[in-house]
């Protein structure tokens, strides 16, 4: 049973590694703000990939709705072209 419990946490810490450069698109929104030191630090990734390794559930459907937004702008943008 704990298998099940240990590869949660080990995707949901993938998840958070490889989606840190996304993380606008799972917090705030599909528009990026604007970040005032510029470089990531090793702790800023720790952090995420933490909160990612117990939320990846709700990280993925909010980026879903975040992609379905993007998705929908874009062909507004194209339609008005």
């Amino acid at each position: 049973m704990n298998i099940y419990i240990y590869l949660f946490l080990l995707f949901g810490a993938a998840f958070g590694l490889a989606t840190f450069s996304y993380q606008h698109i799972f917090s705030e929104g599909p528009d990026k703000v604007e970040t005032p030191g510029g470089d990531s630090t090793l702790g800023g990734r720790l952090l995420w990939a933490l909160v990612c390794t117990f939320l990846w559930p709700i990280m993925v459907l909010t980026g879903l709705n975040s992609a379905r937004i993007l998705a929908k702008r874009k062909r507004e943008a194209l339609a008005k072209r």
